[in-house]
């Protein structure tokens, strides 16, 4: 198993994920414990792309209960519609915020956060968690992270 990511030095995301992602299937490649490929997932896309915040949350008794992150702290519950990843829990869909000022409802869990995108990861038809990432950026994320991070959750759900 590696130890380390190897990555570009670029700005350019797409090719951050062309790096990033594989290194990802590869540490998450036949490991059976869910928390631990979700946590490793979860520090590869805070170092790679270097982010405030990244983790999950997973879908428990009708809420979504905080999960692997890395990060500051966070809040622990979300309901099913409420903020960003409440929002898109149960829209079904990946949601981009460019300015989390401006979503109605934001659950603040830090006042650093700017921007922020929240994919759902569903099995069976089910949405059973979500990836949210924030960044201190106002306009940080855009359709090429919303590809990758949905191919991502797609080999996570695998895990579940």
């Amino acid at each position: 198993m590696t130890e380390t990511l190897i990555l570009p030095e670029t700005q350019d995301r797409a090719k951050c994920y062309q790096a990033l992602i594989p290194q990802i299937e590869v540490l998450i490649q036949g490991e059976d414990d869910l928390i631990a490929s979700l946590a490793n997932t979860a520090a590869g896309l805070f170092q790679g792309l270097n982010v405030l915040w990244a983790g999950f949350y997973l879908v428990k008794h009708d809420e979504l209960v905080l999960g692997p992150f890395q990060g500051p702290i966070a809040c622990t519950r979300i309901k099913q519609g409420q903020g960003v990843c409440g929002q898109s829990w149960a829209q079904r869909k990946t949601i981009i915020v460019d300015n989390v000022d401006d979503f109605p409802g934001h659950i603040a869990c830090s006042s650093a956060s700017k921007s922020e995108i929240v994919v759902p990861i569903i099995v069976q038809n089910q949405v059973v968690g979500v990836l949210d990432i924030d960044s201190i950026h106002f306009q940080n994320f855009s359709d090429i992270d919303r590809v990758a991070l949905e191919d991502l959750n797609r080999v996570l759900s695998t895990k579940f």
